[in-house]
């Protein structure tokens, strides 16, 4: 299969458009059986629930290139599963676990020619998404949804490598108490998008969100959680009923305790703890893993003994193992790695 002509070294993290992308409709109480399409434009009524009330989820992965040239996903029935938590959270109809990894094989296999070559850096970033499509006046769920699928490749989140970042501890809160926080609702995002604007025009790269009930504990920022390592080398994430419990973090915790062999502890993590921490970073399907040097809160700076050059040690192995597990140069002891065959 040949690839497309595109200077894959030179992408960037931002949308180009696939060949095929997947719909399926739910309408009269049932999915219909889905479709690839050509059709990248999605036309719905002016008062579709989606537009009056933000009824939607959606979900990110990627598909990667191995050593050995295989076409991968990475965990997609986990993501299959946080959706089908995020819908019921909305009023939304589930999509069901085996069809939503379907629908990602198909569209994977489709636009094969995307997936960018090993080693390049680049990989194709898959959209699952799902928003209510009929009419609705009334504050009320919607009775028809759509579900899609669309992909598109995407350089490396970071070029040149992940240098650590500056953030702020937030003045804004991310999520409410007993809220949304803990699904993937794409309200939750257009909610960060006036904290981030406002850290990045005050000369930060992210936001820390503190727990919205008593503004003591560490949550997440708008689309990553965090993973620290102690100065004896344990990793810790925090942990909140108003966290999204994200993939990558699942999935480090893991790599930190059966492959690396270190201590793992998923708990509340105070802000007052982080200035004894010896690293820090940011995890999600992006970047993996984003390397923080320094928080600042108030003007008080927390510099981390990590420093503000490269990752610390300990951040470095277990991004430099899950990745390689991704990639297929390190053994794949869980059965994460889904092979899409594309002959």
């Amino acid at each position: 299969m040949e690839k497309k002509n595109i200077d894959w070294s030179n992408l960037g993290f931002a949308y180009h458009e696939t060949d095929k992308r997947y719909v399926s409709n739910f309408k009269g109480g049932e999915w219909d059986n889905g479709v690839l399409t050509s059709d990248d434009k999605v036309v719905i009524s002016e008062c579709a629930g989606v537009l009056q009330y933000s009824q939607s989820c959606f979900e990110g992965l990627k598909a990667y290139t191995t050593e050995d040239g295989r076409i991968v996903v990475f965990r997609p029935d986990l993501n299959a599963e946080r959706m089908m938590d995020s819908a019921k959270r909305l009023e939304m109809p589930v999509f069901p676990k085996e069809r939503f990894v379907d629908a990602i094989e198909q569209v994977v296999k489709a636009n094969a020619a995307y997936v960018p070559p090993y080693g390049s850096g680049a990989t194709l970033y898959i959209r699952p998404y799902m928003f209510a499509s009929s009419p609705v006046i009334g504050v009320k769920p919607a009775e028809e949804y759509q579900f899609r699928v669309f992909t598109t490749p995407v350089g490396p989140y970071f070029k040149g490598g992940a240098k650590p970042i500056t953030i702020k501890v937030s003045e804004f809160d991310r999520a409410a108490p007993n809220g949304t926080g803990h699904i993937k609702a794409g309200l939750n995002y257009a909610m960060s998008l006036h904290a981030i604007v406002t850290a990045h025009a005050q000369g930060y790269d992210e936001n820390m969100y503190l727990d919205p009930a008593t503004r003591t504990k560490v949550e997440e920022t708008g689309g990553a959680n965090f993973i620290f390592v102690t100065k004896d080398g344990k990793v810790v994430t925090p942990k909140s009923s108003s966290i999204l419990p994200s993939i990558t973090r699942r999935s480090l915790m893991m790599v930190a305790k059966e492959y690396l062999g270190l201590e793992v502890e998923h708990r509340e993590v105070l802000f007052d703890e982080v200035k004894d921490f010896a690293e820090c970073g940011l995890c999600g399907t992006a970047a993996v893993i984003s390397p923080v040097g320094k928080i600042v809160n108030n003007g008080k700076e927390i510099c981390f003994p990590s420093g503000m050059d490269e990752m610390g040690p300990i951040t470095k192995k277990l991004y430099e193992t899950l990745t390689g597990i991704q990639m297929g140069h390190i053994e794949d002891k869980f059965g994460w790695v889904h092979e899409v065959k594309c002959d």
